[in-house]
């Protein structure tokens, strides 16, 4: 009976095994033959079409690496759930090709599925629009509404129209984070912060039930400057001044009274919107405009990705014997060791600087910055090669994108030349460490810890606690970290210590402000930092390369087979409940033991080997 009883479950897992290979095995050939059929397809731009800027996802730097066959298997199940990342430098290629190209006549902005993008990428995009209307070729936007981010793109069409039920939504900047002091207290969790710098806020939310006075002044400010760059742009390509813009409840009730609450009349008459149209009547206009597509009643056109590949067709090979600007972009949480795209790893960030640095044909280096910071030690390694392509005798610019602060700003500092955005938040120069422990959360539930150990260093741990005079310890480490954080900026750029400690403190700044004390040296994009790392070598012909890790060859097998797009996808956080008290508590009960797991994992998260980490945690809430 026994023999007979194993005999049936090593068939049952035997069979269990050839089911799951079968099934891997047929979705790959399904994947495989659907590749071949799709690269067979001809990508045709029709004469006198639209190219649809169809855009569908976040706006970023740089596309996050993702398995090829992870990839090609999500796009073989048609998995849609989860919003993919937009390489801003794509679709300002897009539209710069248009702007040449005989065939297109317009460009329709369609923004519906535009999750978000911070400023210094809108306006990236919006100076590509302005490049094309300049050819006398017009833009129009189309949507049900339109978000903060969608409407800034918008702003720029010749012509905006809006379906009769939509809305307009701008409700500006802010930052209201969740605080558990007292569920910590409650659960009798025993926090050990360790900080320097008044406004490093970082820790506030274990420590604090409000955002402390510090915190909120410095945060008011760079929010209030970056909802009046916002203003600015948007009033300066519509017919209305700042003034237009609502603030204020009661301002905005009383201008949705006079439209008896009508939210699409609303943006009609105070010139948000030039039209309100249906669907169906936007397409009859642009088909009026350029006629129908031969398989539809839509109007002529090419859709956003169809239109980048057809471009970009042709792979283009550096040329051999031609000068080189070199571009390494750094996107991500900064972390030890190497990394993939989308992470500033320690080593693999510090590799690409290397290759740029020994490439004999690369005479200047432009370090694309678009990070909130991590850990201090990788941050470093990273500033070792920027002074050593310095000491190569090649010029290194670094050009910050959405965000370079802290350790993002760690890597910059060392530069030849900083340039930033106008909107570009950076500083947030300062040094924090935490340690959650849980020796009375376990004595509530009689359980304890004890033994013996050769050294007293052995015995603090997360379930019997921290000794003062380890915590002590630990605070000193803090302190000179932020001296040296403090003496590495004062050097690198010509300030006293006095200077940067004044606007140092873990105080987050708009790059305008930035430029004011020191810390940045020009207001500009990242074409003009590529400009001035060409100057500073004295280039005059030149081409541009970006330095990028090298696939192993299995990820350049798998992506030869499959033809996948590196993409990213991250967490949408839905709630299920529709009881506002449930949705409330469980978001804040899932926020409090997502911030005491980082916490408690902060090593594993950051990988520093010193446990020393320098981090804007206030840098995405201006998404």
């Amino acid at each position: 009976m026994i023999a007979k009883l194993f005999k049936g479950i090593w068939h049952a897992l035997n069979f269990s095994r050839r089911l799951v290979v079968n099934f891997v095995f047929v979705a790959l050939i399904v994947v495989f033959i659907a590749a071949i059929m799709s690269s067979e397809e001809e990508i045709l731009v029709p004469q006198d079409s639209v190219l649809r800027l169809n855009l569908s996802g976040v706006l970023v730097e740089q596309l996050t690496y993702v398995d090829p066959l992870d990839a090609a298997l999500t796009d073989a199940m048609g998995s849609k759930d989860m919003p993919t990342e937009i390489l801003v430098d794509d679709v300002v290629k897009v539209v710069n090709a248009a702007a040449q190209d005989a065939r297109i006549r317009a460009i329709t902005l369609d923004l519906r599925h535009l999750h978000h993008g911070h400023l210094d990428k809108l306006r990236d995009i919006t100076n590509a629009l302005e490049a094309f209307k300049e050819t006398g070729k017009p833009v129009y936007a189309h949507s049900p509404y339109f978000t903060q981010t969608q409407y800034y793109l918008a702003a720029s069409a010749n012509e905006i129209s809006m379906h009769p039920y939509g809305a307009v939504s701008l409700s500006g900047f802010g930052t209201y984070p969740m605080y558990f002091k007292d569920a910590l207290d409650k659960l009798k969790i025993t926090q050990h912060i360790f900080r320097v710098g008044t406004y490093k806020s970082a820790v506030e939310p274990f420590i604090r039930n409000d955002m402390s006075e510090a915190a909120k002044e410095a945060n008011k400010l760079w929010l209030d400057s970056l909802w009046a760059q916002y203003k600015e742009d948007v009033s300066a390509k519509r017919p209305f001044d700042m003034q237009n813009f609502d603030e204020t409840l009661s301002q905005l009730s009383d201008k949705m009274e006079t439209v008896s609450g009508d939210s699409g009349q609303f943006a009609l008459k105070y010139g948000w919107v030039d039209k309100l149209e249906t669907d169906q009547e936007f397409n009859s206009k642009i088909v009026n405009l350029v006629g129908k597509q031969n398989n539809g009643s839509e109007y002529k056109q090419v859709k956003y990705s169809d239109y980048l590949t057809s471009i970009s067709g042709f792979k283009n090979f550096p040329n051999p014997i031609s000068d080189k600007v070199a571009i390494v972009v750094a996107k991500g949480h900064i972390v030890d060791g190497k990394q993939k795209a989308g992470v500033i790893g320690g080593d693999s960030t510090a590799a690409l600087l290397r290759k740029a640095r020994l490439d004999d044909k690369v005479k200047a280096v432009v370090l694309r910055i678009d990070s909130g910071g991590g850990s201090m030690f990788a941050s470093e390694k990273i500033r070792n090669e920027v002074l050593a392509i310095k000491a190569a005798g090649k010029p290194i610019v670094a050009s910050m994108g959405s965000v370079a602060a802290s350790g993002g700003y760690w890597i910059a500092a060392s530069a030849n030349e900083i340039w930033a955005s106008p909107s570009t938040i950076t500083g947030s120069i300062g040094i924090f460490g935490t340690i959650f422990t849980f020796e009375n959360s376990l004595k509530e539930l009689g359980v304890y810890s004890d033994g013996v150990a050769t050294t007293e260093l052995k015995s603090s741990s997360v379930s019997r606690g921290l000794d003062p005079e380890y915590a002590d310890i630990i605070q000193m480490s803090i302190e000179d970290a932020y001296d040296k954080f403090l003496s590495m900026i004062s050097e690198s750029r010509n300030l006293t210590k006095d200077a940067v400690n004044e606007v140092a403190q873990g105080r987050v700044w708009l790059a305008p402000q930035a430029l004011e004390f020191g810390l940045i040296d020009k207001l500009g994009s990242k074409q003009q930092a590529i400009e001035a790392a060409a100057s500073l070598a004295s280039l005059e012909h030149y081409d541009v390369i970006t330095v990028e890790q090298t696939l192993s060859e299995k990820e350049l097998l798998m992506q030869q087979i499959f033809g996948a797009q590196i993409v990213q996808s991250f967490l949408e956080n839905e709630v299920q409940s529709t009881d506002p008290l449930q949705v409330i508590t469980k978001q804040g009960v899932n926020q409090l033991f997502e911030q005491v797991q980082k916490s408690a994992k902060m090593i594993e998260l950051y990988n520093d080997p010193n446990s020393i980490y320098s981090v804007c945690t206030m840098c995405n809430v201006a998404q």
